[in-house]
Formats: C-alpha cells, structure tokens, sequence
C-alpha cells in the first residue's frame, strides 16, 4: 500500500474520530497524529508528545478501533509511538510539499485567468468554437497518447514547421478533439483560427450553394471560402464525415490545397486512418498523410484512476480509491464514458444525498449486469422492439425496418460494447466497410431525428446501457 492510499485511509479515519472525540480533545491530540505505517492488520499512529499518546490509549481507544473497522472493513490493532525527531520532521515535509502544491496551484489559476483573460479580449472568439476546458496541461498522458500529445504540442509552437497536415486519429472519446482545440487554445492569440466539426462544414456548405439567385449564391460562396481561407490554421474535427458526400469532398480537396500552398497549418481529426475510408478519393487520403498521422490508443487502468481523480479534484469531491479502481476496471475503451460513469455516481449521491462509496457505485452503474452484454443479447433486443427475427437481422433482407435495426444492432455493439469492426461484421454477415456505413449513417440521424433517437434511447434501456 503506497503513502497516498494510506493517508487516505487516515482521512477518512479522522471524520469519524471527529464526531466521537470531543472537540478540544480531538484538536489537540488527534488531528497532529501521523499514520505511519498499516501491515499485517497492524496500525502505527505516531504522536511527537507521550502526554497524547497516554491520554488517548486511556480515555479513546476503543474509538479508534471501531474507526479504523467501519473503514478497512475489518478489525485492526492500533498501537501508538511517540518520536518527536521523526514526527517533527514529517511534518516538516509535509509542509513543505503543501507550501509547493499551493504555488503549483497558485500558478495554474494564474496562468488560466491570464488565458482566459487573453481570449476574452479577441472579438472573434466566439465564432472559433474552442472549449476553454480542452488544454495541454490538464490532457492526462501514457504510453498510448503521448505521442500525440507531443505532435500537437509542437505544431501548437511552430505551425506549418513540420507536421502539416496533423491526422489524429483515435476512437469516440480518447481525447482526440481535446488535443486539436488545445493546439487552437495555444495559437490564439497570435493566429487567426478556425475550429469547426465536419458536420457543420459541410451543412455550411449546401447552405452556401442551395440559393436560388446565382448572384446571391455566388456571395454566399465567397464568404463561406473566405472563413475557410482566409486564416492561419484550420481545425477540422472528425473528417470521416465527408466520405460519400462527393461535392463536400471536392471543396474540402480545394480548401486543403488553398491553405497548404499558402503554408497555413490543418489540423485533422478522425475515428479512422485514412487508408480505412474507402469513399474518400485517393487525392484526398495522400493529402492527409503527406503530413504526420499519430493514434491514440485507449488509456491504460492508471491513466483512467488519474483522469478520474483529476475530476473529483475540479469539483472538491473526496471519493474512495476504491470507487476510482472500479470505474476504470469497468470503463475501459472511452474517456468521455469514463466521465460519464463518473458523473452518473456523483448525480445519484447528490439526488439521495448520500456518501460516494463503492457499494454505492456498483449500485448506480451495474457493471456486472453491462459486462455480461454480448451482440447477441443486443441483437435480441432489438428484433423484439422491431417485432422482427434475429434471422432477420442477419439475413440479406433490405426492407425498411429489418435494413434500420441491423444497422441499430452494429451501431450499439460499436459504440457501446466497443466490439471490433471485424466481429460486428461476422455476426451480421456483413462487410468491414458496410459495418462502418451504417454506424456513421445511425449516429448521423440520431442527431436529426427525434423519433429514432427515442427508438434507440428505448433499447439502450432495456439492455441497462
């Protein structure tokens, strides 16, 4: 067990010890107490004065035991030491380490306001679409984004230098979109900038080529190309939304190239590599590779409790350890659903006005109940919401509504389950790219159809997903 557990346990230790000691006591002889050590069910609390060490084994003992219990859950022995060298020199060190995470903080709080405060001041802020809260420096690093992290730092201090286009790619949730407006966050003050989702380009787009009047279109046009033109670096969030949408190709394709030539950094970000988007021209896949194309992989079990523990940090909440190793053992593949999960725990403990505790959170999230989910279960589910047959789904049919939940079924096992394309594909009888299809085609019409995203929102429910 490492230092920071074990002060955790005497944290919680002290809340109870609180409420039972009476104040005055508690003040004098409790709180200076140092854990310094917990092995084999035995418990060192070192004390720099015997008068304390007496008064507490005489007159709370007891207390301390049953403390000890309700959070260990189990009994321990505690035994009492006094050294005033040693403890005055913990807490020494303590205060020093203190002193040093007060000018850490100190300097972060300095350095966001001076930000903020930076951006605040530029009149077209609002029209860039960054997110204050995506930054290098709270972007929690390992071994499997690191790289990527280090591409984005340094196309955020030389643009255009080296990496241009950066490709990031990585799955929903790992922090691709993170990395990519930090890079904006770090070049604004000196850039012009233009961060936007695909999904928006391209409605942009149609919008600026759907008039009636040629000459109306034509001004339209030229302030559309203007806004994509005319900047210094082009943030383009998840770019496999243009497959298939031919024309939106062509003036991404001329957009690119306009930018490049004028060495103007584009920043890409995508769920797949560009070789996995077969409805993407070769021109246009040779263009996002001529630059860097980094991955990101999901983070490992103590990058997810980091992450965790970083968040219950920004909202002043004290969470067990032990909740943070559930969530992460649990959420495994998606950031945003580790915060989801997270979020989830601390909603129902504030509904029920409650402690968080991992009772508690096993309770909320059921994650034995999710981890015994399988495609078939999903594909079950969803044939009873559609009165068709499991055949049905994985059969060559086309009609309407045996084509929508075959889509649904891959759409949930990929999203949800994180099941491999491959796997999806074969359960289906389906190709790798047809699996791809109709995953993009379902999350594209959720966000537009009302009534299919009741649909969906309905079968997730039953699946407790």
């Amino acid at each position: 067990m490492n230092a920071e557990q074990i002060e955790k346990i005497w944290e919680d230790v002290k809340k109870i010890l609180e409420t039972e000691i009476p104040v005055s006591s508690y003040d004098a002889w409790v709180e200076p107490l140092e854990l310094i050590d917990y092995e084999d069910n035995q418990i060192k609390l070192l004390s720099g004065q015997a008068i304390a060490v007496e008064y507490l084994k005489k007159n709370h003992y007891p207390k301390f035991l049953e403390a000890f219990k309700q959070v260990l859950q189990k009994e321990v022995t505690v035994n009492f030491e006094t050294d005033k060298e040693t403890f005055d020199k913990i807490k020494k060190a303590k205060a020093k380490e203190e002193k040093k995470e007060e000018r850490k903080a100190e300097k972060i709080q300095k350095k966001e306001e001076e930000h903020k405060k930076a951006i605040e001041n530029l009149g077209y802020v609002q029209s860039m679409n960054l997110n204050l809260k995506y930054r290098f420096d709270n972007f929690v690093t390992d071994e499997n984004n690191k790289m990527a992290k280090a591409a984005a730092e340094m196309v955020a201090k030389n643009p255009n230098a080296q990496y241009n286009p950066l490709y990031i790619q990585g799955g929903s949730g790992l922090g691709k979109t993170h990395l990519m407006q930090a890079i904006g966050h770090a070049l604004i003050k000196n850039k012009k900038i233009q961060c936007v989702k695909s999904e928006i380009f391209i409605n942009e787009y149609i919008n600026s080529t759907a008039r009636n009047k040629e000459s109306n279109k034509s001004n339209l046009m030229n302030k559309f190309r203007q806004k994509y033109r005319n900047i210094d670096v082009l943030l383009i969030d998840d770019i496999q939304f243009f497959e298939g949408k031919k024309q939106c190709m062509e003036e991404l394709f001329n957009t690119f190239d306009s930018l490049h030539i004028a060495n103007k950094q584009i920043v890409l970000t995508s769920d797949r590599l560009p070789k996995d988007m077969p409805e993407m021209p070769q021109r246009l896949i040779s263009r996002f590779e001529q630059g860097l194309v980094v991955e990101i992989q999901p983070p490992k079990e103590e990058t997810r409790i980091k992450i965790l523990k970083n968040i219950a940090n920004t909202k002043n909440l004290t969470v067990p350890d032990s909740v943070f190793e559930y969530i992460a053992k649990n959420y495994k593949t998606n950031v945003r659903e580790l915060e989801g999960a997270f979020n989830k725990v601390e909603a129902f403990a504030s509904f029920e006005d409650t402690e968080i505790t991992l009772d508690f959170a096993k309770h909320v999230l059921k994650c034995e109940e999710r981890n015994e989910l399988n495609i078939e279960k999903i594909a079950q589910e969803v044939s009873k919401h559609y009165g068709i047959s499991i055949e049905d789904i994985k059969s060559s049919a086309r009609s309407a509504n045996i084509s929508k939940a075959r889509k649904i079924t891959a759409f949930i096992s990929k999203e949800y389950l994180k099941l491999k394309l491959e796997e999806i594909a074969k359960y289906i009888d389906k190709k790798h790219q047809t699996v791809i299809y109709a995953c993009d085609q379902i999350k594209e019409k959720i966000s537009k159809d009302n009534n299919l995203e009741k649909e969906v929102k309905e079968i997730l429910s039953t699946l407790n997903l």
